[in-house]
């Protein structure tokens, strides 16, 4: 792994850059695909999915017959374990539901704020080398606590041209019927536009590789919003002489399995520890059956020693790390200064693999350095937020002059005149 020790502040953004491509490099493709899957509909999604995916699909939905058959091939550990998990997200979202905000902001002036559902969402869930099935439950749960009326559900096929069995038998846990058998581009494309198949939606999400993501940022031209750019996985973790060196590893480990254009990032005040962790990974990498993918991986990552907490502070803040690992003594003082992360797991016993699949918090967070204007996902990402307002007689009568004034002085007449025409309506009942 690339060690660098106690780097210059002019030098963190090159130390730190990710191993993605451009938007440029990306948008081309990506604008042929949707150009073409907004005017051929499901011919251009087969075309699409036989020349990526390597596979012919004739029915884009996913059967109903497919439901029992998949609940029937699992094994009842894996469905346990994803039922105990089902629980722990769905209680957490829970735990997000809000009331609405009343007040009456002057006498006879009542505001107020309520939550609605957004009505139609698709959901993106990735495929490929590792059908993140774990993904179904961190999109779906929070959009149907939420209300949404209408959730579509997307996923590239495998070699046979179906779903994976625990796909299908996530999304039935999860009460998603509407599933189809499309990835990449073209699935971002199809829930932009619609077509004869696949409905149009209001919002995506959905974390993806690049071309996903890239798919994501284009569909925003067109109108639909997307929960935010979510690309390849990323772990930046902290850690001093107090963490465990095979836990650090492991965990880095963990990310750098997800794909070859994953980054995992150590930063350490302790040498020591970054040549205990660089041992570890290198003994733990030969026993993965996805050692190739990650080490690629790895060859993006870094090590990188810095003298003081404040420097390592600044720098992770810098970073923005989508997921968050701090092994630290003075936790509080790290946790007390964290302004850019998606999501943070304090502690040697809490590995990042727990958010991921079963602890409760939401696993689809923002990548490339998104954390510093972005939330993860979570209940309000499915919902919109409506203020109402109603103004009594009273309420006018003390709330008007103030308008007409301001209207009157933004050069903005029919503004006022609506306010004084109302007022003059109430003088004239009073006289």
């Amino acid at each position: 792994m690339n060690k660098i020790y106690d780097p210059k502040r002019n030098e963190w953004e090159s130390i730190l850059a990710r191993p993605t491509q451009t938007v440029g490099d990306i948008e081309a493709t990506v604008n042929t695909i949707f150009t073409d899957v907004q005017q051929k509909g499901d011919e251009a999604l087969r075309t699409y999915t036989q020349k990526f995916d390597g596979v012919a699909v004739k029915d884009l939905q996913v059967g109903e017959d497919a439901f029992d058959v998949a609940e029937e091939s699992l094994s009842e550990p894996l469905k346990m374990a994803i039922q105990k998990a089902y629980k722990n997200i769905k209680r957490f979202h829970e735990a997000q539901i809000t009331p609405a905000v009343r007040i009456e902001t002057s006498p006879g002036v009542e505001c107020w704020q309520e939550k609605r559902p957004i009505q139609k969402v698709g959901l993106y869930i990735p495929g490929g080398t590792a059908p993140l099935f774990s993904t179904i439950l961190m999109l779906a749960i929070p959009a149907k606590i939420a209300g949404c009326n209408e959730i579509v559900l997307c996923s590239p096929p495998d070699k046979n041209g179906g779903l994976p069995a625990v796909v299908i038998y996530t999304a039935k846990l999860c009460g998603i019927t509407r599933i189809f058998k499309v990835g990449g581009i073209q699935a971002i494309a199809a829930l932009t536009f619609g077509t004869q198949s696949i409905p149009k939606v209001y919002k995506i999400f959905g974390p993806g590789n690049q071309y996903v993501t890239v798919a994501k940022q284009l569909a925003t031209k067109y109108g639909i919003s997307i929960d935010m750019p979510a690309g390849p996985s990323e772990l930046l973790v902290m850690a001093d002489d107090s963490a465990e060196p095979s836990f650090v590893a492991s965990d880095l480990l963990s990310q750098a399995e997800h794909g070859t254009d994953s980054q995992v990032i150590l930063v350490s005040t302790s040498k020591k520890m970054l040549g205990e962790v660089e041992k570890e990974v290198e003994l733990q990498l030969e026993q993965l059956p996805r050692k190739e993918i990650a080490r690629k991986a790895i060859e993006n990552s870094k090590l990188i020693f810095v003298s003081t907490d404040a420097e390592a502070v600044a720098l992770i803040n810098e970073y923005g790390p989508e997921h968050y690992i701090l092994c630290v003594k003075d936790e509080q003082f790290y946790l007390e200064n964290t302004a850019n992360a998606g999501s943070v797991f304090i502690g040697n016993y809490t590995p990042e693999s727990a958010g991921d699949y079963a602890s409760g918090t939401n696993h689809t967070l923002p990548t490339n350095g998104y954390a510093k204007q972005y939330s993860g996902v979570n209940l309000d990402s499915f919902m919109k937020s409506i203020t109402f307002q109603k103004i009594s007689e009273k309420g006018i009568l003390s709330l008007g002059e103030t308008i007409e004034i301001m209207a009157e002085a933004e050069g903005l007449e029919a503004h006022k005149n609506a306010v004084t025409l109302r007022l003059n309506k109430l003088k004239e009942t009073v006289n």
